[in-house]
């Protein structure tokens, strides 16, 4: 918002109404030209400062991305490890199973034979 710049009466009455208006608009110009400058450089230095913070935010995307997929992969790894774990043990959890019954059966056939003998 532009400032317009007055002088007081004093002024005008010592070196004229022409010489004071040609000072007013000549320090008008002059900070116009320098509020359009300062626009200027804001303007270009938020752009650096926009670019150079996008291209933080990129790495540190890329690093997140990163380090998730390193996290993914030894999560794999060790779901694996335990699914093997897990399939070895229920395979000899299955033979203990099949070598009780098969006690149990023998025996039951045993005791069936021994009770028919007897009588």
């Amino acid at each position: 918002m532009p400032v317009a710049i007055r002088l007081s009466k004093n002024f005008y009455d010592r070196f004229g109404d022409e010489a004071a208006g040609e000072l007013v608009t000549a320090l008008n110009t002059v900070d116009l030209a320098y509020r359009t400058e300062l626009k200027d450089v804001y303007a270009q230095k938020f752009a650096l400062f926009d670019a150079k913070l996008e291209q933080r935010f990129a790495e540190q995307d890329a690093k997140w991305e990163r380090r998730f997929a390193e996290m993914d992969t030894k999560w794999e790894r060790r779901f694996a490890r335990l699914e093997a774990n897990l399939a070895e043990r229920e395979t000899r959890i299955m033979r203990w199973v099949l070598g009780f019954c098969a006690a149990n059966t023998l025996t039951l056939i045993g005791l069936i034979f021994a009770v028919l003998r007897a009588r």
